[in-house]
């Protein structure tokens, strides 16, 4: 099999998105490509937000700015080509193409995002920012990358500070 063309990159800030949201959501026995989410459950999602350790994360307008110059940063800094991107106060998706596995291109923008934050004095050294994991999609084809850009850039609402 081929490399894919792209990756489309997801993730949230934690305490936002919980298991049992009437969104649906993913967990480890609850994730191969195409099958159905965990249904509404608002027992389980009440007992995940009694579980937090903090207060759920909203990134501010300023902070989602900051986010999207690491993301860029991280990019250009490692020859990665960032396609789309959209930083909202809840979540970040990116459509990047990489030649490394879509993990390590996660784990670098999170991580890359939190420095950036905390360096400025935006967040504090203990606030954990992210959920754990995150989405890592693969895109194989050019329609599936172009279908992707315009999720990215078209299907997030209102403009709100970070994106291309």
């Amino acid at each position: 099999m081929s490399d894919p063309l792209a990756y489309l990159i997801t993730f949230r800030t934690y305490g936002t998105w919980l298991h049992g949201d009437a969104r649906g959501s993913v967990d480890r026995h609850h994730n191969v490509y195409g099958t159905p989410m965990l249904d509404s459950k608002p027992a389980l999602q009440a007992a995940e937000r009694s579980q937090l350790r903090q207060s759920p994360i909203l990134l501010t307008g300023a902070q989602c700015i900051m986010v999207a110059e690491a993301v860029r940063g991280v990019c250009r800094d490692r020859d990665w080509s960032l396609l789309a991107l959209k930083v909202r106060s809840n979540h970040v998706h990116a459509v990047v193409a990489a030649p490394d596995l879509p993990e390590k291109v996660l784990h670098a923008l999170k991580s890359r995002a939190t420095r950036q934050l905390r360096a400025v004095g935006m967040v504090t050294s203990a606030a954990r920012l992210w959920s754990r994991h995150g989405s890592t999609k693969y895109l194989w084809k050019p329609h599936h990358v172009e279908q992707a850009c315009r999720y990215v850039a078209e299907g997030q609402g209102d403009r709100l500070g970070g994106e291309m």
